[in-house]
């Protein structure tokens, strides 16, 4: 399977809580909901929609997966959410109890075997892996190699500091621009692939 991650990100690489003020409010974070005004349904939703078109599988992070959880079941009989709660759903997390997950076609993955699982499923044949949000996640499956693309919806906002999904470890990792385009309310919805090191 091939692991997507798609992201909205300042131009500053913030994607932390870009859907509502209480979503994350870790580090006194005070901007929940700064997507708000760049989103377009064309072009932004539309990126969200082909990404989750191509998905076999969703690949969450514990908080993601709790915010999304309280969201989408609510919301059956539109297209999207539909979707959204029938396709299986991964949730990473070594605080979660062990019992059922309550979000339908949600298996817990235990965060002390999250790299060593992630691989597994990166290894079979299949769609695509797709991670939204979960920036911790992210930063794990980019500093272990596991990424096969980026989709950056890159917003023209700078926010001064939050969480990055981009690993601090000092290595460099070399991407190439896929594809590009841009919307009317000037989000750029970039492409990424890395480069493979010959």
């Amino acid at each position: 399977m091939r692991i997507v991650i798609s992201e909205f990100m300042s131009l500053d690489g913030i994607v932390q809580a870009p859907g509502g003020p209480d979503e994350d409010t870790d580090g006194g974070f005070a901007h929940g909901g700064w997507s708000h005004p760049f989103f377009d349904p064309e072009v932004v939703g539309g990126a969200f929609d082909d990404a989750l078109t191509k998905a076999e599988a969703l690949l969450f992070g514990r908080r993601t997966w709790q915010t999304m959880a309280a969201a989408w079941p609510e919301r059956a009989g539109d297209p999207f959410a539909d979707r959204m709660n029938a396709i299986p759903k991964y949730v990473v997390s070594a605080t979660l109890g062990d019992d059922k997950p309550a979000w339908v076609n949600t298996t817990r993955i235990s965060g002390d075997e999250a790299v060593a699982r992630i691989r597994e499923l990166h290894e079979t044949d299949g769609g695509d892996l797709l991670v939204m949000g979960s920036p911790t996640l992210a930063r794990t499956l980019l500093r272990e190699n596991l990424v096969d693309e980026l989709r950056l919806m890159i917003m023209p906002v700078i926010l001064g500091g939050g969480k990055t999904i981009f690993p601090d470890d000092g290595a460099q990792r070399t991407l190439e621009l896929v594809s590009t385009t841009t919307s009317d309310t000037g989000v750029q919805v970039c492409t990424y692939r890395p480069v493979a090191v010959g």
